[in-house]
């Protein structure tokens, strides 16, 4: 195997960190504007040691920024383009799922039976 350049190793250190469902929530949430740790810790449900590690996560591979304002931290986004690459994998499944609602339509149109 070729060795990997120091690129494409961050590059998959961002992927490797967008690879879990509650971070990928936070990531969301701060496309919207930044977001206090309890306000990520309410949204994701989980305890605020498990937030902290997922945000660790995100801040190595360079997604978000945090800024702390008196006993209070508050993330953001530090790599913008996260939300419209997430937007766009979010339309392409959507594309996918009216595609197979038209081909499963068009299969019951034929065969006059409901497919499920």
């Amino acid at each position: 195997m070729p060795p990997v350049s120091a690129e494409l190793a961050q590059r998959a250190k961002v992927f490797k960190a967008l690879g879990h469902p509650s971070r990928l929530l936070m990531v969301e949430a701060l496309g919207q504007g930044e977001q206090c740790v309890c306000e990520l810790r309410e949204l994701v449900g989980s305890d605020i040691s498990t937030i902290s590690k997922h945000l660790s996560v995100l801040k190595e591979a360079g997604i978000v920024t945090d800024e702390r304002r008196g006993t209070s931290v508050y993330y953001s986004l530090r790599m913008r383009c996260v939300s419209s690459f997430l937007a766009c994998v979010g339309r392409f499944f959507d594309q996918q799922l009216e595609e197979q609602f038209l081909y499963l339509e068009d299969l019951r149109k034929q065969t006059g039976r409901q497919i499920s």
